[in-house]
Formats: structure tokens, sequence, C-alpha cells
């Protein structure tokens, strides 16, 4: 009877054990699935970043591509163009999400290494043009010199008229030659080619008018209070420099409209002031132009145009070299009105008239009681005004007298008064006077001269015949188409 209790009591004890054993298994079986399930959550969350961020690559790299093609397709040729034509515009970033990034700072150095290298090859390359121009135009100008000589020589030599204005006609063409090359070596780093004396102002002016095909058209006005003239280094740079001017003006001006120049004097130097009545240049030509004559920076031959205008260019260069300065400017007359300033210190001079007076070819300036000569230069050298007399030793002031007898010359000037303490001697203009004026002083009975004077003008003219005479049996006969050789 006690078995039967002690085996329920044993089965009753084994299946607790069992159940427990169960609940444990039960219990570390769900602890598994949880935590294999927050391990395939995990994964699935580590998934979906990693395709994300691959999504994001993608786009990423997709989007440097899209930049880099835009770089070498865009960028790089606006680059090309912006460094020969400044004005134009280099565009930035095609994806505005590069900027300030390491994408943008490596484009950007390729884009400074591209124009660096671009620059020095250009430089280079335009150097060694320069450097072949410059020999060749002065060769070319040495030649032309020459062949000036040989013409002045040949001008000299002939009588006939025709020959003369042939000749005449080929040394123009000769000058207008001889500028355009002379400018293009000059804007190529040559020197000018002449050396030349101190000259006046005035006589530069004319002479650098004389060099233009349409010179006539030219009016020269002479401000200037004294007899100021330009150093002997500077006379020749300053004469291109008027000329590429001039010729810039009455190029833009039509053939029937003037070009006015005038000599103005300040207190610290000279002005060359050029009015044309063109069509005149526009705000963003005029700027170009500024900056080709201010002759700052390197110069590059392909800045200059197609076919090339090497003007201001070349009085750019000249001004860097010389110290002067040029100024362009709308002109209130429509066209264009450039100045030409020439600082006294280092490149004027006073010169003495009496010793080394001014060519008759320069207007005479306007000065208290002095001719006005300002009118442009006629073709054969001579000019519409009469020329200046020599001036006179002022006369000591006396007391009133009786008016002084008309002279026999009809353009005498009257004795000018004595100038102010410190003021420079002035050349007056012989008053003329009317025909019948100078007809009845022709007419007037002339005082009898004495038998010496009578004797020394007989004694004067018979030794003029002897010598003509002597002087046409020693020299050989001429030929009719020149004279003979000296």
């Amino acid at each position: 009877m006690t078995s039967i209790p002690e085996a329920l009591l044993w089965c009753l004890s084994a299946g607790t054990a069992a159940a427990v054993v169960l609940a444990a298994l039960s219990i570390r079986a769900s602890g598994q699935r949880k935590a294999l399930r927050a391990r395939l959550s995990a994964a699935e969350e580590q998934s979906s970043a990693t395709l994300h961020s691959n999504t994001e690559l993608s786009a990423r790299l997709r989007a440097t591509e899209a930049e880099i093609r835009h770089l070498s397709g865009t960028r790089l040729p606006d680059l090309t163009m912006a460094l020969a034509h400044p004005h134009v515009p280099v565009r930035g970033l095609l994806d505005p999400r590069f900027a300030g990034t390491e994408t943008e700072q490596a484009l950007n150095g390729v884009l400074e290494q591209v124009s660096e290298a671009i620059t020095k090859e250009r430089g280079r390359v335009d150097a060694a043009a320069q450097s072949t121009v410059r020999g060749a135009t002065t060769t070319i100008q040495a030649l032309l010199y020459r062949l000036q000589s040989s013409l002045q020589e040949m001008q000299h030599r002939y009588d006939d008229p025709q020959i003369a204005q042939d000749l005449l006609n080929a040394d123009f063409l000769n000058e207008q030659a001889l500028r355009r090359i002379q400018a293009t070596g000059v804007v190529c780093g040559a020197w000018p080619g002449l050396t030349r004396e101190d000259s006046y102002l005035a006589e530069l002016v004319v002479g650098a008018t004389s060099r233009l095909h349409g010179y006539e058209r030219v009016q020269v006005s002479n401000q200037l209070r004294d007899p100021i003239a330009v150093v002997a280094r500077a006379v020749e740079p300053i004469a291109i420099t008027v000329t590429e001017l001039l010729a810039n003006a009455l190029h833009h001006s039509h053939r029937e409209l003037p070009v006015t120049v005038t000599l103005q004097q300040g207190n610290r130097g000279a002005s060359v002031i050029i009015d044309d009545y063109g069509v005149g240049m526009h705000a963003d030509e005029i700027k170009a132009a500024m900056e080709l004559l201010a002759g700052e920076g390197d110069l590059l031959l392909t800045q200059l145009g197609d076919p090339p205008r090497s003007g201001f260019a070349a009085a750019g260069q000249l001004v860097r070299q010389y110290g002067y300065g040029v100024h362009v400017e709308p002109s209130p007359y429509g066209g264009v009105r450039a100045v030409v300033y020439i600082p006294g210190d280092p490149l004027l001079t006073i010169l003495d008239e009496s010793t080394q007076p001014m060519s008759v070819m320069a207007p005479l300036p306007h000065r208290s009681g002095m001719p006005d000569r300002s009118t442009s230069v006629l073709p054969t050298g001579a000019t519409a005004n009469p020329p200046a007399a020599a001036p006179t030793t002022p006369a000591a002031p006396a007391a009133p007298a009786a008016p002084a007898p008309q002279s026999a010359d009809p353009y005498e000037a009257a004795a000018p008064a004595a100038p102010a303490e410190g003021e420079l001697p002035r050349r007056r203009r012989r008053k003329p006077v009317s025909e019948l004026d100078e007809s009845a002083q022709r007419s007037a009975p002339q005082p009898p001269r004495s038998p010496e004077e009578t004797g020394t003008r007989w004694a004067a003219l018979q030794r003029g015949t002897e010598s003509g005479r002597a002087a046409a049996q020693s020299e050989p006969p001429r030929s009719p188409e020149g004279n003979a050789q000296s």
C-alpha cells in the first residue's frame, strides 16, 4: 500500500521538474527570438542606411562628373576667351552644393594652372613675334631714311618743275610709309630711330602735320607765351604721338571738316590740344584708348585688332618711356579731344629766338602786338599771313615831338614800347598800308644821293657783273634737266 503513494510522489516530482525545464526552455527560446528579431531589425536598418548612402554616393558621383564636364566644356573655353577679351565673364559652378568644398578648390586650381600656362605661352609667342617685327621694321626704316635722303638730293639737283613735283609726291608717300613702319616698330619695343636737336614746340607740331595725308585740314593756333622748345631726346617721340593723334582725328572726320590744334602754356608745362569734328568715340572705346595710351602693363600684338591699330599703342609705349601724358575725351564739338601734356621740368626748355629763330612754317604765338599766323600750312610751304617783322630796339622815352615821316617800306613796323621788367622781347607785326598810300610813297621824290653813295653802288654792280661772268666761264655747261653737282 505504501508503494503507490511514493510512486505518485515520484511522478509528481518528475512532472514538476519537466514543467520547470519546459518553462526554462520556453523562456530561453523567447529571448533568442527577441534577440534574433533585434538583430534582424538592426540588419535591416543597416542595409537601409547602406542603400541610402550608396544612393547619395552615386548622386554625388554623377554631380561631380557633370561638374567636370561643365569645367571642360564651358568654363575652360570661357577662360581662354576672357584672357583675350577681359570683358567676357567666366561662368561658375554648375551645382551650387559644391561651393566651399574641396571639389570647388580642385576645380579652381585647374582653372588657375590653365590660365597661367596660357598666359606664359601667349607671352612667349608674342615676344617672338615682336622680336621678328622689330628686326624687320628697323631694317625697312633704315632703308626708307636712305630713300628719303636720296629724294631730297634729287630735289636739289633737278630744275624741271615736273620732275620736282614727282619727287615731292614720292617723298610724301615715302614719309607716310615711314610713319607706319616707325609706329609699328615702336609698338614692338624699337627705338624711334631719329635723334634731333632742341626744337620749338610749334615747329614740332607743324612737322608732325606734314607727315599726314590731308595735312591742309589741320589748323594750328599758337597760344604760347614763351619760345618753348622740346628737349632733343623727346622731340621725335612727341612728334610721333602728335602725328598718330592727328591721323586718328583726320581719319574719323569728314574730309571737308578742319582739325584744330591749340598750343597752350601752363605753370608746369605745355599742352597740345587736338579737336576734331568727326564721329566721336563711345565710352568703351575711350576707356580702351586710355588703357593703351597709359602704357601700363605688357602689350600684346593680338590686342591691337585685325588689322592691327598701332597708333594709340605706339603713343602709350612712348608715354611710358619718356614721361609725358596723353588724355582722350569727348570733344565739345562732337568729335574727340586729345591732349598731349608735356611737363616742363624734364622735357621743355626755352630757346633764344635771336640766335635760333623759329621756322617761317611754324605759327607765331598770339602775343600782344604779334600777327596771327595760325592758319594751316599751305602745300607750297607759304603761310596765309605775311611774316612778322624782326624785333626792333625800343627807344628811350623822350619829350613829345613832331610825328616822324612815313617810311618808304609799306610793311615797316613802328618801334614798340619798351618791355616791362622781366618781360620777354616781343616780335611786332609790320602794319600794311593801302595801295594808294604805297603808290604815293613810290611816286614821291626821293632825296638826292651823294656822289660817294652813287659811286659805291656802281662799283658793287660792276663787281657783281664781273664775278658772274667769271663763274659762267669756269663752270661746266648745265644739262637741260638739272643742275651740275658741286
